[in-house]
């Protein structure tokens, strides 16, 4: 089963019909055993960190995406998905977040249209499956103002410049995290996805 969170907001619409075009059957859900089950799971976000925060942990879903990542199981978070992965995030105040990537959001810096929205390169910094038929420097599509920033600096597989040289990918083990989203991205945004589900064998 390949599971798509709903915590109460997110683009949970856009990524289930990528993947339904991609030919499968995601179950867009907000169980927790249906999460744990899965065999590859989607962390959609949209909107602000707190609020997301909030919505996973009125679930519990924080906890069980912790216990996705200590059994390895294959997760793909967007954006704000991404974000909330960090250890905190400056957005709206303080805010902590999941600690599963230790590291800050930090906001875009002054002197940038912000959100940063549209199509920018992603430049690839690591040799991975889930970039194959992905040509280095391809075009994907951002809406964001805040940025993370690893404290590892060899978990960072894909950057983008926008004033400044931002993180736009993170690979760890099982987890893939970008701050794009493929799903607006057209066909290499499918493929992304499609070479993700290859890998987790969904």
């Amino acid at each position: 089963m390949i599971a798509v969170i709903n915590y109460g907001s997110g683009n949970l619409g856009s990524v289930a019909n990528a993947l339904v075009k991609l030919g499968r059957k995601p179950s867009v859900t907000s169980s927790i055993s249906d999460v744990l089950k899965a065999d590859a799971v989607f962390l959609p976000g949209v909107g602000a960190a707190g609020d997301t925060m909030k919505g996973l942990q009125a679930l519990g879903m924080d906890k069980a995406l912790k216990k996705l990542f200590e059994l390895g199981r294959p997760v793909f978070a967007i954006c704000v998905g991404l974000q909330v992965l960090l250890t905190a995030t400056e957005e709206g105040g303080e805010h902590i977040c999941l600690d599963v990537i230790p590291g800050r959001v930090r906001k875009l810096p002054g002197g940038l249209k912000v959100p940063h929205m549209g199509w920018n390169q992603v430049h690839q910094l690591k040799s991975h499956p889930v970039f194959n038929g992905i040509p280095d420097n391809s075009n994907f599509y951002f809406v964001h103002s805040y940025y993370v920033n690893p404290e590892d600096k060899s978990t960072v597989a894909a950057i983008t410049q926008y004033g400044i040289e931002l993180c736009s990918m993170v690979i760890i083990d099982n987890l893939i995290a970008t701050q794009f989203h493929p799903e607006k991205s057209g066909e290499l945004g499918l493929k992304m996805y499609s070479n993700f589900l290859d890998l987790a064998n969904c």
